[in-house]
C-alpha cells in the first residue's frame, strides 16, 4: 500500500468559524477526500486536513481536558474525589457534593450539558467533511470512544444517536460499550494497514498535543482502551471481556513509558485546582497507604505542607466539614504538578495491571503471570514518577496501610486503617487478596487519573477506604454514578422513564452500573 504522510495546516476561516458557532460556512462545497490507501491525491489529503484540523484539536481538548473549568467540572469534582485522590479543601463545598452524594444539580449536570455536546460537535464536524473516511476520522473514533466511555461510566445509559426513529433515546450501559468497542475495532482497522506498511506514518502532527500525528502510538492507545474496556467488564461479561482483552494484546499494547498518553496543555489542569486555586487537598485514604507502604513516589505526588510533623504527606478526609479554606490548604498536601506539565490520562503501568488481571482471570497471551505483571507495572510506576526504590519496595512483606492521624486543628476525624494488605506478591495468596492487591497497586499507579480509580473502586471494592467524615446522603461510601440532568424528566420523559429501567434502580447515586457485578 501507498503511504501519504498527511499534515495538516492552520485555516484561520474554520478557526474563526467554529468560534462564533458557525459551523458550515468554512466548508460549503469541499468534497470529502480523506480515504485510506492510494484512493485519494496529496492535495485532496491536504485540502481535508485544512479543514478537519482545529476540529480535531477541540476534540483532543474534549477528550482529555486539561482547561481549568473543563477539567474541574468533569473530572476533578466528580473522579478525583469519589476515586480518594484529592478532596475539597474550599470550605464552600464542603456540605454539597460529591462524596456526601447531595451535589448541587450544576455540578452533575455538567458533563451532559458541556462535555457531551463539545465532543459530539467536533466529531459530526470531522465525520461531514471526511465523509467517515480516512485516519484523519479514524482518530475522531477513538477521541470520541474515550469521551463517551467516560461519560457511560459517570451516568450509566447514554444517548449516543444509535435508534434511528429517535434521536434522543438512551441507549443501556451495556450497549454503549458496544457502540465504543465497534469504534475502536473500525477506527484501528484502518489505521492499522497504515502503520504495518509505514511504522513512522503520521497524521495530523501539528495539531496533535498527544502524539504530534504517531499513528503507531495512537493505535496503541486504542488497542489499550480496549483492555481497560475488557477488563471493566469482565465481571458481568466474562467470556466476552476474555476476547476482547486476550485481542488487544495479542493486536498490541502500551508496554513502555514512551507510550504513555499525556497531553501538552498549558496550564495544566490539576495545578489550577489544587495549587493555583487551592479548592483541592489530598485524599487522607492515598495518605495511610502511600506512608503506610513508605512509598517514595508519595514526594513525587504530593506536595509537604509546612506543618507536616514527620509525616511526608498529610491528606484531609473525604466528605470533611472544612470551616475555614485558608487553613485547610495551609495544613493538608496539595498536589505537586507545575503549571507547565502534561496532563496524564493513560500510562503502560496501568495497561500492565490489566494485563496483570487479565492473567489472574486466566486469560491467555498477557505475556506473563499475574505476579510478574504486577511486578512489571510498579516498576514501570516508579520509572514514570522518576522514583528510585522499586525493587525494595515491591520485597517488603510487612508495611500496610496506616492509621489516619487528623492534624490539630484540622477538619474530620482519626480513622483505624482499613487493609492489612502488604505489597510483596504471593502466589499463596487467596484469589481475593491476589486481587486486593493487584488492584490497592494499580490505584496508587493510576494517580493522577481519578475517573479511573473511581471505577476499579466500585468495580472490585478495592483499595478499601475510609467512610466519609460526614454522613452521605445516599448512605453509601462512595457513589456508584451521578444523577441524570434532572429536565430531561420534563422534556424528554419517554425516553427518560426507559433509561431509568435500563439503570435496574433509582436514578441517584446508589444505582450500580452494568459492570458493577462482583
Amino acid at each position: 500500500m501507498k503511504h501519504v504522510k498527511i499534515y495538516i495546516r492552520s485555516l484561520a476561516c474554520a478557526a474563526a468559524f467554529s468560534a462564533a458557532g458557525l459551523m458550515t460556512s468554512c466548508t460549503d462545497g469541499f468534497e470529502s477526500a480523506n480515504r485510506p490507501g492510494d484512493q485519494a491525491s496529496s492535495e485532496e489529503l491536504n485540502r481535508d486536513n485544512y479543514m478537519t484540523g482545529n476540529f480535531l484539536k477541540n476534540l483532543l481538548n474534549y477528550a482529555f481536558p486539561e482547561q481549568e473549568n473543563d477539567y474541574q467540572m468533569n473530572y476533578d469534582l466528580i473522579g478525583n474525589y469519589l476515586g480518594r485522590y484529592f478532596t475539597y479543601a474550599n470550605s464552600q463545598f464542603s456540605q454539597k457534593n460529591f462524596v456526601l452524594c447531595n451535589a448541587p444539580e450544576g455540578w452533575y449536570t455538567y458533563p451532559l450539558r458541556d462535555l457531551k455536546p463539545k465532543i459530539e460537535s467536533n466529531f459530526e464536524e470531522i465525520k461531514r467533511i471526511t465523509n467517515g473516511e480516512g485516519l484523519t476520522y479514524a482518530l475522531a473514533l477513538i477521541l470520541r470512544a474515550q469521551g463517551y466511555l467516560t461519560l457511560t461510566d459517570m451516568y450509566g445509559p447514554l444517548i449516543i444517536g444509535k435508534d434511528a426513529a429517535d434521536a434522543n433515546a438512551y441507549s443501556s450501559q451495556k450497549d454503549v460499550y458496544t457502540t465504543i468497542l465497534g469504534d475502536l475495532d473500525a477506527a484501528t482497522a484502518v489505521i492499522g494497514p497504515t502503520v504495518a506498511a509505514d511504522p513512522s506514518a503520521t497524521v495530523a502532527s501539528e495539531y496533535d498535543q498527544v502524539y504530534q500525528g504517531k499513528l503507531s502510538a495512537w493505535l496503541k492507545y486504542a488497542n489499550s482502551l480496549k483492555l481497560r474496556m475488557a477488563i471493566r467488564m469482565r465481571f458481568v461479561e466474562p467470556e466476552q471481556a476474555r476476547k476482547i482483552g486476550e485481542q488487544a494484546v495479542k493486536d498490541g499494547v502500551m508496554t513502555s513509558n514512551s507510550d504513555n498518553l499525556t497531553i501538552a496543555y498549558t496550564p495544566n489542569g490539576l495545578y489550577k485546582t489544587s495549587v493555583e486555586w487551592g479548592d483541592t487537598r489530598a485524599c487522607a485514604d492515598i495518605e495511610t497507604y502511600m506512608n503506610g507502604y513508605h512509598d517514595p513516589r508519595v514526594e513525587k505526588y504530593f506536595s509537604t505542607p509546612a506543618t507536616q510533623g514527620d509525616r511526608k504527606i498529610i491528606g484531609l478526609r473525604a466528605g470533611a466539614n472544612v470551616g475555614n479554606k485558608a487553613t485547610a490548604d495551609a495544613i493538608y498536601s496539595a498536589a505537586n504538578v507545575k503549571q507547565s506539565d502534561r496532563g496524564i490520562w493513560m500510562t503502560a503501568a496501568e495497561v500492565t495491571f490489566c494485563r496483570a488481571e487479565g492473567a489472574l482471570a486466566g486469560w491467555s497471551g498477557m505475556g506473563g503471570t499475574a505476579g510478574e505483571l504486577y511486578n512489571e507495572a510498579v516498576t514501570l510506576s516508579f520509572e514514570q514518577w522518576g522514583a528510585a526504590g522499586a525493587s525494595d519496595y515491591l520485597d517488603n512483606g510487612t508495611y500496610t496501610q496506616a492509621d489516619y492521624v487528623n492534624v490539630d486543628g484540622g477538619y474530620g476525624a482519626n480513622a483505624t486503617a482499613q487493609s492489612s494488605i502488604t505489597v510483596k506478591w504471593d502466589d499463596n495468596a487467596t484469589p481475593e487478596q491476589k486481587l486486593e492487591r493487584l488492584i490497592t497497586q494499580k490505584w496508587i499507579a493510576l494517580y493522577p487519573n481519578g475517573q479511573e480509580a473511581w471505577c476499579d473502586l466500585r468495580r472490585t471494592g478495592y483499595p478499601k477506604v475510609f467512610e466519609p467524615a460526614q454522613s452521605s446522603a445516599a448512605n453509601i461510601s462512595v457513589a456508584n454514578r451521578i444523577p441524570f440532568d434532572p429536565q430531561e424528566r420534563i422534556r424528554n420523559k419517554t425516553n427518560y422513564d426507559k433509561a431509568v429501567q435500563m439503570l435496574g434502580g433509582a436514578d441517584d447515586y446508589a444505582t450500580k452500573m452494568w459492570w458493577q457485578k462482583k
